[in-house]
């Protein structure tokens, strides 16, 4: 291999390994990129709930997506993929806090995912409804949200109709999931490609502008279509020639896959980030949201055993409180 084709900032190797996101440039062809590896992280979040096959791979789909993009926050924030749908997976929540957490969990009905069977496609297992994108940087102020209608497509389509609408940047996004031996176990794994065409010279930008709509008498229009530019079909047709295995393998590293796809015109990779699978959840989170209910509400959360038991969605964390403990916390607390 030639290292004037592949040069990052810190000398990458190419053998990079699992839980990371490397973010790529093609500088020739205005390309920026992410391409994100799922391996221990989302086994973790997977097996924890002994989801079924098809929901499992709907996650990892959604994980690998969300980290590609979420990951594009710079110090801070909390990005969250979201659906709210019709089908058999009925709600899918999968959150990115920056710059390295990640957390996932769905809720679904087990007789129709069970008659869809294990390699359903996305589209039959969400049905109808929308896919919500939140980006949240801790202020009102940065909070985003992009909403796509989910309509037969999967989470690859959702995500370009996405980009299409709300950014109206040239993307085009690769997901995959699978669950592969290692010695005598089976372990999931997750991988993701994203890439979007950046362009910075004049001519460029030029052919990637949205059509004016009703311009002054005499003033030129261009006809091109958004994206179309010649770099950014180059880009396209490379990147659909990756194969889903290729995505999940553990011997092509991203590096190795990146150098596979545009070693002629020069990639360069930087430092990648580590992805861990972590939850937000806490006592103190417990707790705040136990504060929000009312009084009655909170009595009528007592179990047979005096206690008030509280399960996380995500991690399955488990926290057991002593109402009367609750009451005093509540009573003492600031602004009570």
């Amino acid at each position: 291999m030639s290292s004037g084709h592949v040069s990052s900032s810190t000398a990458a190797s190419l053998e990079g390994g699992d839980d990371a996101v490397l973010p790529f440039a093609v500088e020739p062809l205005d390309l920026r990129g992410r391409a994100v590896r799922l391996g221990p992280s989302i086994d973790t979040i997977l097996r924890r709930h002994g989801y079924p096959d098809a929901v499992a791979r709907l996650i990892g789909e959604a994980a690998a997506l969300t980290v590609l993009l979420g990951s594009s926050l710079k110090l801070e924030g909390r990005f969250q993929l979201q659906t709210k749908t019709d089908g058999p997976v009925g709600m899918l929540v999968v959150d990115f806090e920056a710059p390295d957490r990640l957390r996932a969990t769905a809720r679904f009905e087990a007789e129709p995912v069970a008659a869809l069977g294990p390699k359903a496609r996305a589209a039959d297992l969400m049905g109808q409804g929308h896919l919500a994108m939140t980006i949240d940087q801790g202020s009102t102020q940065s909070r985003y949200q992009g909403v796509v209608a989910l309509e037969g497509q999967s989470l690859e389509e959702a995500a370009h109709q996405y980009f299409r609408q709300s950014e109206q940047i040239p993307t085009l996004v690769r997901l995959a999931v699978a669950e592969q031996m290692e010695g005598a176990e089976s372990r999931w794994r997750a991988g993701g490609l994203l890439v979007q065409f950046l362009p910075t010279s004049p001519d460029r930008m030029r052919q990637a502008d949205l059509p004016p709509g009703d311009a002054p008498e005499g003033h030129e229009i261009l006809t091109g279509a958004p994206g179309e530019e010649d770099a950014w079909v180059e880009a396209r047709s490379l990147v659909n020639t990756v194969e889903d295995h290729e995505l999940v393998d553990p011997a092509v590293s991203s590096e190795r896959l990146l150098y596979r796809l545009f070693h002629e015109r020069g990639v360069r990779v930087f430092d990648a980030q580590t992805i861990i699978e972590r939850c937000r959840c806490s006592q103190e989170r417990v707790m705040g949201m136990i504060r929000s209910f009312s009084t009655e509400e909170r009595r009528d959360m007592v179990a047979d055993d005096g206690t008030i038991a509280i399960t996380c969605e995500f991690c399955s964390r488990r926290y057991v409180l002593d109402p009367a403990e609750v009451e005093r916390e509540i009573a003492t607390a600031p602004g009570a």
